[in-house]
């Protein structure tokens, strides 16, 4: 597979600053209650589908894996940076980390619970979108959910002009438009967290979490988690 001009860039640019980026994003959970219990629910919905198998999708430095492992799951950190991963294995020698795209995932098909996909996506040209969806559907098993997270647009009908990311060019979605593109990918949304951003945010950004579901088969019935 031919990597693209924006995917190369973006790895480069996390390359250079993934010590720094480590650094400041350490504990970037530890004042976000709303998005802990947001991961929570994602985790618990998760282990109903795939063994609660879960993946983190441009998973960074790791923190985000290892919480998400915290919660109970068999999760595994993707991410594009070959310098994230390396420090990801560094922080949490215990859990799965490899390099890989998101366009092209190393999952066989309908093998995972749940896609974690936080502020991930924002990097991806938008006519690129779409295709990226169909491979988080690919990967998921009937019943699985996905969790995206990214800034908010106000266009309802397409992304945000490119801004720019610190370390990135960048992209916001309006939520209802990214729900109509993850139904065309054959994920439904389940549930979504709109939050308002903190006076004290660099960038006066809503942020958005999207939980989608893949369908099952007709006639399949709701796995029950044992208690």
């Amino acid at each position: 597979m031919i990597e693209d001009d924006s995917l190369k860039s973006t790895r480069e640019a996390y390359d250079a600053v993934a010590t720094v980026y480590a650094d400041r994003f350490a504990d970037s959970l530890r004042d976000e209650p709303l998005e802990r219990a947001f991961l929570g629910a994602f985790a618990e919905v998760s282990r109903t589908s795939g063994g609660g198998r879960v993946a983190d999708l441009g998973c960074g430095p790791g923190h985000v894996t290892a919480y998400l492992a915290r919660l109970g799951l068999d999760v595994a950190g993707v991410d594009a940076s070959p310098a994230m991963i390396g420090l990801a294995r560094q922080a949490y020698p215990d859990l799965r980390f490899e390099v890989g795209s998101m366009a092209a995932l190393a999952f066989g098909d309908g093998v995972l619970g749940g896609a974690l996909s936080r502020w991930s996506i924002i990097h991806t040209p938008p006519q690129e979108v779409p295709a990226i969806l169909s491979e988080f559907h690919r990967v998921l098993a009937p019943g699985g959910h996905l969790l995206l997270a990214l800034w908010a647009g106000d266009d309802p009908t397409m992304p945000t002009p490119v801004f720019d990311h610190a370390v990135a060019p960048a992209y916001r979605w309006s939520p209802d438009h990214l729900a109509a593109m993850l139904r065309e990918a054959g994920l439904a949304e389940v549930a979504r967290l709109v939050s308002e951003p903190k006076p004290t945010d660099r960038r006066q950004f809503r942020s958005i979490h999207l939980l989608a579901r893949k369908a099952q088969p007709d006639g399949a019935a709701t796995p029950v988690r044992e208690q």
